[in-house]
């Protein structure tokens, strides 16, 4: 490609170029440490081209950085930071199994459980915390399908907790 071609790129086409490894650094995102299971579990598993990540909470460490539900001492944007967090965790989970991000070849599903004080309608809002971080990350063509719930309680107190199926190559 020429550099008058290069130039013609925006920076959406351009994220697509790049992989989610170099994404990550064009970003300036250095992902936490994988979060260890707080019980019987792992955190990964993965069936031919499937990788399975186990429920992803908001904390860094053994603690959780948020506390609270939506609705009931915690805005839309503080629940947004959350599942933005969450999302960091299962990709450093994602990157520890896999060895590099760049094997995902597709994000399946992203469920979304958000942690509500009842008549409460703006989950999505919060949502959009994580799907936007894996969009900016691995682009467009590999959004996945959501589900996005309000729950009662979550794990820990967190407000958010999600769940990812990647696609994988082999």
């Amino acid at each position: 490609m020429d550099t008058s071609s290069k130039d013609k790129i925006s920076s959406g086409d351009a994220s697509r170029l790049a992989t989610a490894e170099q994404q990550l650094r064009q970003l300036g995102i250095k992902l936490p440490a994988p979060p260890l299971p707080f019980g019987i579990y792992v955190e990964a598993v993965q069936t031919g081209n499937l990788l399975f990540l186990t429920g992803m909470l908001p904390t860094a460490g053994r603690e959780a950085k948020f506390i609270g539900r939506l609705g009931a001492g915690l805005e839309v944007e503080a629940c947004h930071q959350a599942a933005r967090l969450a999302a960091l965790n299962a990709l450093a989970v994602a990157r520890q199994h896999l060895g590099s991000l760049d094997k995902v070849t597709r994000i399946v599903r992203l469920g979304v459980l958000v942690a509500t004080s009842g008549d409460v309608h703006e989950q999505p809002k919060v949502a959009d915390g994580a799907s936007e971080l894996l969009q900016d990350v691995f682009g467009k063509d590999k959004n996945p399908s959501r589900l996005v719930y309000g729950v009662a309680s979550l794990p820990l107190g967190v407000p958010v907790e999600l769940e990812l199926i990647f696609e994988v190559s082999a």
